[in-house]
């Protein structure tokens, strides 16, 4: 019985100990993700400005055409990088950076 009691002490102790290692663990965690954030959120303005970029040559392309769906394939793109940027906009002050 006396090992039993032993083995829960010691059980304890350690898991004592691990929870500060893991109090300073999530910190660290919480701060090098939070750096990742402005890369992050200017990585999404510049795939925005590409997916812009591809989307108004494809509209112009289908507009010489004289295709009838013109409005609705650049109502499409134009809506696509509208949502990355305010994703992007919305992440930004969601985590305060």
């Amino acid at each position: 019985m006396k090992s039993c009691g032993l083995a829960a002490l010691f059980a304890s102790l350690t898991l004592a100990a691990h929870s500060q290692d893991g109090n300073a663990g999530i910190q660290e965690a919480t701060t090098q993700v939070r750096s990742y954030f402005e890369s992050g959120t200017n990585l999404m303005y510049a795939i925005g400005a590409i997916l812009g970029l591809i989307g108004a040559v494809k509209v112009y392309s289908k507009w010489n055409a004289g295709d009838q769906d013109t409005s609705k394939v650049a109502a499409a793109w134009f809506g696509s990088c509208i949502f990355l940027v305010v994703v992007a906009t919305i992440i930004k002050s969601f985590f305060g950076i």
